[in-house]
């Protein structure tokens, strides 16, 4: 089984490693920076060896990795794995801007339901069960998140069950939630962002989260 450093240390962008096994063009490595699609979440973009990881599938508590044509990799070679950083911090922000308004929507509106959630490099968007227009609720939720990113407090990212590799982020005096992505230091480092309202259907609702470039 893979061990997965991007929980460990989220912000390496760099990993020497060796292949465990291949079988076409797939391969699963001994360690690994390179984030597989989860909890909605998507992958990380990268190589591995210099080549272009094509899909990064979780199977159980190990990754498969999926390369170009060609690649020549063998068991037990050693490897240099690479990921885009630039998408995997803008990820990690609106992953955790997600993170809070969630939270916030939990608190303002007790009796809504999640039914999905996507975080994709250019947005976030999670989805609820709701009659109504969400909305009305955003002046409130965006002046609360504001607050809690303008503090900066620090996420707790750390293992309630290692064995089950079942995991958390925590920030001391607002929430501990079950979680298994990414995460940053500090919730500042989320920077300023923007809240959209969309209608997918009867009874449902969509935010859509963006977050803002950093100068």
């Amino acid at each position: 089984m893979v061990k997965k450093l991007f929980w460990q240390n989220p912000y390496l962008t760099e990993l020497q490693t060796r292949v465990v096994d291949t079988i076409g063009n797939d391969i699963t490595l001994e360690h690994t920076i390179f984030y597989a699609f989860s909890g909605g979440q998507e992958s990380d973009h990268g190589t591995i060896g210099n080549n272009r990881v094509i899909k990064a599938c979780k199977e159980g508590k190990e990754i498969v990795y999926t390369l170009d044509d060609e690649h020549c990799l063998r068991p037990g070679e050693p490897v240099v794995v690479r990921i885009d950083w630039e998408r995997r911090y803008r990820l990690m922000r609106l992953h955790f801007a997600a993170e809070i308004v969630l939270e916030l929507m939990y608190r303002t509106l007790p009796s809504i339901e999640k039914v999905g959630a996507h975080i994709a490099q250019d947005k976030a968007r999670i989805d609820f069960k709701w009659d109504g227009n969400i909305s009305a609720v955003f002046p409130f939720i965006a002046s609360e998140a504001d607050s809690i990113i303008e503090a900066d407090h620090e996420i707790v990212s750390a293992f309630s069950d290692e064995e089950k590799e079942e995991r958390f982020w925590e920030i001391k005096g607002f929430a501990r939630v079950p979680c298994g992505g990414t995460h940053l230091r500090k919730t500042g480092e989320i920077g300023a962002i923007d809240l959209k309202r969309k209608n997918p259907g009867k009874g449902k609702e969509r935010i859509e989260v963006y977050v803002h470039e950093i100068c």
